[in-house]
């Protein structure tokens, strides 16, 4: 096991938030490439291919673990930022949408983590960056957000984000809860999860909340945010007003009736 960075923190804002790193000399932090927001002169970014965490040597190591990384949709390559000069120094990350960041010591969970696939923001230098298979064949063909997880690894520092806001709860045993997919962040491994049919047809045709959802049956901590990035992205969507052949907006409240009114029936 890599020595892990201990790195202090700030978390700044409220639904807009960015967390601040402070490294000590030759510290590093290690984020998806692009999540950056500022860095104070000294510290030095470095992309690298693969995780980050340094478990795999050589060239095919950095392959595997590169691989790992394609297969959860992000990309091949992360970013390390160590500093490099004489005193402590700063470097911060933003949230890509409107929600909270959770800080999350890995050492005080078990020293593992499962997360949707969108939700790692950085972490301290020598944490695992990974790839997590759902035990079942249906909760991977129907999870809705995709039946690959994210293994977060080591006893140091973690920052997960969700959207809106978290709700965070410990699944006695045996102890189940029923949850929209989309609004699972992380859980711990001993968490059992699972997807079930709604059960009635006419529920999951006008109920609005899907054909599936998920089950999450303890032991274990489970953490849940209000509003996923989907659910967001579709209500602006469907409130965008839609522009036709002729460049008329169609998103009026009369819609296709309206078309119809104006001589349009195409």
């Amino acid at each position: 096991m890599p020595t892990m960075h201990e790195v202090d923190y700030k978390i700044f804002g409220d639904d807009m938030q960015f967390v601040e790193l402070e490294l000590d000399p030759m510290e590093a932090a290690v984020a998806e490439a692009g999540g950056m927001m500022y860095m104070d002169d000294g510290i030095e970014m470095e992309t690298i291919f693969g995780d980050g965490s340094q478990q795999n040597s050589g060239f095919l190591g950095a392959l595997l673990g590169a691989g790992k990384r394609l297969l959860t949709g992000e990309s091949l390559f992360m970013t390390v930022f160590q500093n490099h000069g004489a005193g402590k120094k700063h470097v911060a990350f933003g949230a890509p949408y409107p929600g909270k960041i959770i800080p999350i010591k890995l050492n005080e969970i078990g020293g593992e983590l499962l997360a949707q696939k969108d939700a790692f923001l950085c972490a301290a230098k020598g944490v695992s960056l990974g790839i997590a298979f759902t035990k079942r064949f249906g909760a991977g063909l129907f999870g809705g957000e995709g039946f690959i997880l994210e293994r977060l690894q080591g006893d140091g520092l973690a920052f997960v984000h969700a959207g809106g806001t978290i709700y965070q709860r410990d699944l006695a045993v045996g102890e189940i809860i029923r949850v929209d997919t989309g609004c699972i962040v992380a859980f711990q491994p001993t968490v059992d999860y699972d997807i079930q049919y709604v059960g009635k047809i006419k529920s999951a045709l006008f109920g609005g909340e899907g054909l599936f959802f998920a089950t999450l049956r303890g032991p274990g901590r489970i953490w849940l945010q209000s509003l996923p990035l989907s659910r967001l992205a579709g209500r602006i969507y469907a409130a965008a007003p839609q522009t036709g052949h002729g460049g008329r907006e169609e998103g009026s409240i009369l819609g296709g009736l309206g078309r119809l009114i104006d001589g349009d029936n195409r």
